[in-house]
């Protein structure tokens, strides 16, 4: 399973995996049931998630009936535990919207929901993250996750969110990021994919994020609280979830 799912991660496009691998994973799942971990987004218990990754793909990461990765599992705990994304009334724009989130979020009454992307099938807008096709101060809340680290200009993306941002709103922008790196390493004469695949991570990534990431964040006009909220949760919880062990939130305020 590890390397059908890396091959498939390697070699077949985003947006044709995004029509039809929850089918084939929703029927492995049946055969995975347990109680050792938990998807808080889907709420159904297994002896362990399916790996994932494209190089060296991560041992217990892929929840088979939601789809979500560790930092989805995070986000959403996230949420629920320290904003009001549930319970107050929202207009959202989701940027590169994930399978995990899209049917939880259409069935939420609070929400008036809008997802978009230059790619993907499963988007309601077509759109470059670049030029961002809505009205000044539009929107309550923005996520954006996993995108920076495609984007010639990162910081243009990122001031167009907070441009669409209203005043008072927030976002919440994920990006992969080296933790052991001070600055964010990027070079526009890296081109090759299996140079940049090393480099970067991953073939059609342009750079890697260092810790300076709030800095570039705080260039785009947001207030940034790097919340290290993963790691003040329990141990028990952290496994039981199967969540990223340090990963920073970023959370992205509009004054």
């Amino acid at each position: 399973m590890k390397k059908i799912i890396s091959l498939a991660l390697r070699y077949i496009p985003r947006k044709y995996l995004q029509y039809v691998s929850h089918y084939f994973l929703r029927f492995i799942s049946l055969f995975m049931r347990g109680n050792n971990v938990e998807c808080p987004i889907c709420e159904i218990s297994y002896r362990k998630f399916l790996p994932y990754g494209r190089l060296n793909p991560r041992p217990n990461a892929l929840c088979p009936d939601s789809l979500s990765l560790e930092r989805h599992r995070l986000m959403w705990l996230y949420l629920k535990d320290k904003t009001n994304f549930f319970t107050q009334p929202q207009k959202l724009l989701h940027i590169a919207p994930e399978l995990c989130f899209i049917d939880k979020f259409k069935a939420m009454d609070n929400l008036d929901y809008t997802t978009a992307d230059l790619e993907s099938p499963l988007a309601d807008v077509k759109m470059d993250v670049h030029e961002i096709p809505f009205d000044n101060n539009t929107f309550d809340v923005v996520f954006c996750n996993h995108v920076m680290e495609h984007v010639d200009d990162d910081i243009k993306a990122m001031s167009e969110i907070h441009r669409v941002l209203k005043p008072g709103g927030w976002a919440i922008i994920q990006s992969p990021q080296d933790y052991s790196r001070q600055e964010t390493l990027e070079d526009p004469s890296i081109t090759d994919p299996k140079e940049r695949e090393r480099i970067y991570w991953q073939s059609d990534h342009v750079r890697l994020f260092g810790l300076d990431y709030g800095k570039r964040l705080e260039k785009a006009g947001f207030k940034v609280t790097e919340d290290r909220y993963v790691m003040e949760l329990p141990t028990e919880t952290v496994n039981r979830y199967a969540l990223p062990a340090n990963e920073i939130i970023y959370f992205c305020a509009k004054n």
